[in-house]
């Protein structure tokens, strides 16, 4: 051996030749009512913080005021790479209590997400506020005539479908909760 070292070279297509961007959002729990303070101090330490806010009325028995709140209270979203030392830095921050996943680790969101969230808020479109529902999840029917029916929330061709079973003789009938306000139970 004579010492030589020999680089391969590889041939690097046009569209990776940039730095790659290894950035996601991550949902960060907050302290209650510290999601503002928490995306602040992000903010001032560098790290890209979101935290959607509308503005709603609050009523005090001597006045009305235009107050701004979190859309999700007690959650803040960051972007940054989960590899870097910004992580342990977000961790630190006044006010974070963890990433939301498994045992803490934080999974990241798909930034389509955060875009339909930013897209909503900035649209100025009216919206309400729902409860997270999953197809399979036990749920409860509020208001109507199927008020107080509780069963499983199925889902068949769009439709939402809430089945009421019992469980003793193994039968189950279904009826269309479209329409319907329907919450978790």
């Amino acid at each position: 051996m004579n010492g030589d070292v020999r680089v391969a070279e590889i041939e690097v297509p046009a569209e990776c030749s940039g730095v790659l961007d290894q950035t996601r959002w991550y949902a960060v729990r907050t302290r209650s009512r510290h999601e503002k303070l928490v995306a602040r101090q992000l903010e001032s330490q560098g790290i890209r913080a979101f935290l959607p806010v509308v503005t709603k009325i609050s009523k005090w028995s001597d006045r009305r005021k235009e107050v701004e709140l979190p859309l999700f209270s007690g959650y803040a979203f960051v972007r940054l790479d989960h590899a870097s030392s910004d992580r342990v830095r977000v961790l630190q921050t006044q006010g974070v209590v963890n990433f939301v996943g498994v045992q803490g680790a934080g999974i990241p969101i798909p930034d389509q997400e955060i875009e339909n969230i930013n897209t909503l808020l900035a649209s100025k479109v009216s919206y309400q506020e729902r409860p997270y529902l999953q197809v399979g999840q036990r749920v409860r029917v509020s208001g109507g005539a199927l008020d107080g029916v509780e069963g499983i929330l199925a889902a068949e061709n769009n439709d939402r479908s809430l089945v009421i079973s019992v469980g003793l003789i193994q039968r189950s009938i279904s009826v269309r909760v479209t329409g319907y306000n329907v919450e978790p139970i």
